[in-house]
């Protein structure tokens, strides 16, 4: 049974955190505001920016950060700095380790991150609490770093052919983030250690039902979606690793979080997310299931009679420019495999790793989605976007229900693991 941090629940129960408050940063959201911004910028590659990318990359940052934290301040089991250091300052830890993760990874951005950097240390007290705590997060930073996680590789689009084999669409370019399948996980034993159960066989009943409700649902156009379904599913191609981090922000200054428990929640959500998303993008790769475009266009070559081919299908996720899809690129089938979604896998592993810290279920936040910046969707519990991603994605057309089940299982698995082996006792 999963060990909660109970000290945050009755808090978390009475604290309505739709509330608008004043922002309240410590150097652990300084720097993730900083890591996703560096990130996510515009000028970045999909190699980088790209959702799956992105959440290996802030795991990155906020490992560290946690591990020089965790030197400083000792609660938990040690990660990445194994000696503790009392005396060391905090703050110049925690500054450190992150500034050394981003300049070592994004170099092009060094005087943007030096002159943030200096300015973390101009605010502490110069003497051997400062040099020591620069000395631990520099440690923490640099064994992130050795480890090897972040190593984009070449990519191929020849993933096999025939029935129930995903392809690359005509004109679309190869996945960008195939990397991140062999990624070298955070926490978890191997990038393939939580492999899902798989596809539904073509010619199962229960791919039969899959294959009808999406047919039906995510259809462009589609007579049994509802308008506020279409928005829904159009808001959640997102970057998650945008939205969940600023809502962990929110979290820090709404809650009054100190820095080492702030550097928990995000080495929590973070280190979660992406060792969900690595073995999601394995998994991906490892069944290589094709998408419900591919999969109904071709109905007539799965050999199950009750899948009846519709040549002309196209999903809401088109490629066309629709006014009520927000800002942003077009919407479009993702090249990459159907099984598992990785967008089901990351949000379960966050809200789950949300959840554990907090110790409770029951919390009143709001997400935000690029595509529709201004707008504020609320939620009362954590797992409330669980649910609701794994219908976005069937009413925008592009998974099957399957691969979303299976997503929430996975990502699930995963919170689990790390939570008994390395967070359980971080009080």
């Amino acid at each position: 049974m999963k060990t909660l941090r109970l000290g945050f629940a009755a808090v978390a129960a009475l604290v309505a955190l739709a509330l608008p408050t004043v922002a309240q940063a410590n150097e652990v959201t300084k720097w993730n505001e900083i890591a996703a911004n560096t990130v996510l910028a515009p000028t970045q590659p999909a190699t980088v920016s790209s959702p799956p990318a992105a959440g290996v990359f802030m795991a990155m940052v906020q490992g560290a950060v946690y591990g020089a934290a965790n030197a400083v301040n000792r609660h938990g089991k040690p990660y990445l700095v194994n000696r503790s250091f009392p005396k060391a300052s905090l703050d110049a830890a925690v500054a450190s380790a992150a500034f050394g993760v981003i300049d070592g990874t994004f170099s092009g951005q060094h005087a943007a991150l030096l002159a943030a950097y200096n300015s973390s240390l101009a605010a502490i007290p110069d003497g051997s609490s400062k040099d020591q705590g620069i000395g631990v997060g520099t440690m923490a930073a640099d064994a992130m770093l050795a480890q090897g996680h972040f190593t984009p590789m070449a990519m191929t689009c020849d993933l096999g052919s025939g029935p129930g084999v995903f392809q690359v669409l005509p004109g679309q370019a190869c996945d960008p983030t195939q990397w991140v399948a062999h990624a070298v996980p955070f926490l978890v034993q191997s990038a393939d250690q939580f492999r899902t159960a798989g596809p539904y066989p073509l010619n199962s009943d229960a791919y039969t039902a899959d294959f009808n409700e999406v047919k039906s649902l995510g259809k462009d156009n589609s007579a049994t979606r509802t308008p506020e379904q279409t928005h829904i599913a159009a808001a959640w191609q997102t970057n998650p690793a945008a939205g969940y981090n600023a809502l962990g922000r929110r979290f820090v200054a709404e809650q009054s979080l100190s820095t080492r428990d702030s550097a928990l929640m995000f080495a929590m959500i973070d280190l979660n997310a992406a060792d969900a998303i690595i073995n999601a993008w394995n998994d991906k790769y490892y069944w290589k299931f094709w998408r419900p475009m591919a999969a109904i266009r071709n109905g007539d070559t799965d050999g199950n009679p009750a899948t009846v081919k519709d040549g002309g299908w196209t999903p809401m996720f088109d490629g066309l420019a629709h006014a009520d899809f927000g800002v942003g690129p077009n919407l479009i089938t993702p090249p990459y495999p159907d099984h598992p979604s990785g967008n089901t896998a990351y949000t379960t592993a966050t809200m789950d790793a949300f959840q554990s810290f907090f110790g409770t279920d029951d919390m009143t936040f709001y997400l935000t989605s690029s595509r529709f910046p201004a707008e504020q969707r609320y939620y009362d519990h954590f797992s409330d976007p669980i649910k609701q991603v794994i219908e976005a994605r069937i009413w925008a057309g592009i998974h099957f229900r399957n691969a979303d089940v299976q997503a929430e299982t996975l990502g699930r698995e995963v919170e689990e693991y790390t939570h008994t082996h390395q967070f359980a006792f971080a009080h």
